[in-house]
């Protein structure tokens, strides 16, 4: 049974959704570990009422950058993760993890990346960018997290429409729907093997 690993820093509903497909047995894994940087983020709540084990890593509560690293691979480790899934975490994985984690470290974008992508671009800033250059579809990308912001490997993509009047939040609603159909169908795939990584592009079987 595949393990995984979320690191979340909010509210946490990507990591619900997971979680929920997990309990209905539509993805053969565990969550052993949550891990955020956020003590008063609301996916805490919840990963302790269903009984997963979180760990609070911040990098300001180690003097050395090395220990902050060591700290986070330790968990890692102990927790046998497989895969690492990003679910609104709101900290720059370390080189080192990813290192570690070839491959094995996936996030979910709310665009269809190569656009509207890279630093700064999360949240209400990938919506208010999409509105303002009045595209008329967007959407949401699962992609394999390396060194660079929103540059790894595309592993799946769904198109989302932009509606007329619509605002950032409403506009967000909509994409946040799609992505908590989308993730936990990613992962599932994952969890099967079904997911190869060849010269940069993402072949995934049927």
């Amino acid at each position: 049974m595949m393990k995984i690993a979320v690191f979340a820093s909010g509210r946490g509903s990507n990591f619900k959704a997971i979680l929920k497909a997990v309990n209905e047995k539509k993805i053969n894994a565990e969550i052993p570990l949550l891990i955020t940087n956020n003590p008063d983020a609301g996916c805490i709540e919840y990963a302790t009422e269903n009984g997963i084990p979180v760990q609070i890593v911040r990098r300001k509560d180690f003097s050395l950058r090395e220990e902050f690293v060591k700290s986070l691979l330790l968990f890692l480790a102990k927790a046998e993760t497989d895969l690492i899934v990003l679910a609104g975490y709101m900290k720059k994985i370390p080189d080192e993890v990813l290192d570690k984690y070839h491959n094995r470290v996936i996030n979910i974008h709310p665009a269809l990346l190569p656009s509207f992508g890279g630093k700064g671009m999360y949240g209400s800033n990938v919506h208010k960018a999409v509105l303002n250059a009045g595209c008329k579809v967007t959407g949401v990308t699962v992609h394999f997290v390396v060194k660079e912001y929103d540059r790894g490997p595309i592993i799946a993509q769904q198109c989302v429409d932009v509606m007329q009047g619509d605002n950032p939040e409403t506009l967000a609603a909509r994409v946040l729907e799609t992505e908590h159909q989308l993730y936990w169908r990613v992962i599932r795939k994952f969890s099967e093997g079904k997911i190869k990584v060849v010269n940069n592009k993402v072949f995934i079987e049927e």
